[in-house]
């Protein structure tokens, strides 16, 4: 099935998520709500985006015996992220059909394996009925677009970070997922890992004693070009139109594709947006404040790259204050991780090491 980017403009995107208007041209596929399983029942995955992160979603969820894929989509059949053609681990739709159907014909009885359709439309994934959860693993500026058609289709969702691309995408998100009383959880991998819990824990059971700072170190984005900066034709394998979808339609190059798309504002946030649903979520949960926000925010020494290649700054420090007088500073002038910071002591830690003021 195809649509022309008239049909994914963002203003008609909009109108949809939000409510305002119909959009015959995004929901032909959005038929009758697919029934949810029972209890007892294997859960059937479909999952949409199989670069870097969603290639490893699909990989963690082949080996939960609760659960099976039986449904691929991409835009694009085969790929090598950032490596040269034909180097290191292959993704897209036909790398990553592979590994399915290579896993299930080892590990599944012939009966109880349901076969695996590939799709290169997101909404034939949401409107298949035999289709109980869908993995949206795609670039951000099309989380909401995904979880919103799986959503009103009548699917659990599991949505990679962050949430959505912008702020009033993820406010149609959770309503919509409140709507249909769906199980949606935001991919935030983190908060599993022991030495996060075990961070938080010290922090939460008072042995710094009351937080007044928090200090969130993330890495710097993007400040020169990340690989070729020649404007070509798209590759054939690549169905370019459908990647660019809801955003700006930019000149092709390899310096803008997998994985270096976050460094363009029109379909990423740069590696503040890549790195805050992280570190500062595991900040928010030490600070108890998992159900609140800040009272103020402030971005300031914003740092943009000297090239038109990407328009997000590549060094940043975002300033916040919370009720209750504690103040946070998100920055890349930090060491990666949240360090808090109590009047008996301090707690830092990130993937490679948990440091305390009282070891």
């Amino acid at each position: 099935m195809s649509y022309s980017r008239q049909d994914l403009s963002r203003r008609r995107f909009l109108q949809s998520a939000l409510g305002l208007a119909a959009l015959p041209a995004l929901t032909p596929l959005a038929a009758q709500a697919a029934p949810r399983v029972a209890a007892n029942e294997r859960i059937t995955v479909g999952a949409i985006g199989l670069g870097g992160q969603g290639f490893g979603d699909m990989m963690a969820m082949l080996h939960q015996p609760d659960t099976q894929i039986v449904a691929l989509c991409d835009v694009d059949s085969k790929h090598y992220r950032d490596k040269p053609w034909g180097q290191g681990r292959a993704y897209g739709l036909k790398p990553a059909a592979d590994v399915v159907k290579d896993h299930y014909a080892h590990t599944s009885p012939g009966a109880s394996y349901r076969g695996l359709k590939l799709y290169s439309d997101f909404r034939e994934v949401c409107n298949d009925p035999s289709i109980d959860a869908v993995i949206v693993a795609t670039p951000d500026h099309w989380h909401a677009l995904c979880t919103l058609e799986a959503l009103r289709n009548g699917k659990d969702v599991y949505c990679e970070k962050p949430l959505t691309h912008l702020f009033h995408e993820g406010q149609a998100v959770y309503r919509e997922a409140a709507r249909q009383n769906a199980v949606f959880q935001v991919g935030s991998q983190q908060r599993s890992n022991e030495r996060f819990r075990h961070a938080v824990e010290l922090v939460l059971n008072g042995h710094i004693g009351k937080i007044h700072t928090v200090e969130v170190g993330l890495c710097p984005g993007y400040d020169h070009p990340m690989g070729d900066t020649t404007i070509k034709p798209p590759p054939d394998h690549l169905n370019y139109d459908f990647w660019c979808g809801p955003s700006e339609k930019l000149p092709y190059m390899r310096a803008r594709s997998h994985r270096f798309w976050r460094g363009h504002h029109d379909y990423g946030g740069g590696e503040l947006m890549d790195w805050i649903g992280h570190h500062n979520d595991i900040a928010h949960w030490g600070m108890g404040m998992d159900h609140s926000g800040p009272t103020s925010v402030e971005a300031v020494d914003w740092i943009y790259p000297d090239t038109d290649i990407y328009n997000v700054p590549y060094l940043y420090t975002v300033n916040c204050e919370y009720a209750g007088g504690i103040k946070t500073s998100i920055s890349t002038n930090f060491d990666m991780g949240p360090i808090w910071i109590g009047h008996k002591g301090w707690v830092h830690v990130n993937r490679s090491k948990l440091e305390a003021s009282n070891p």
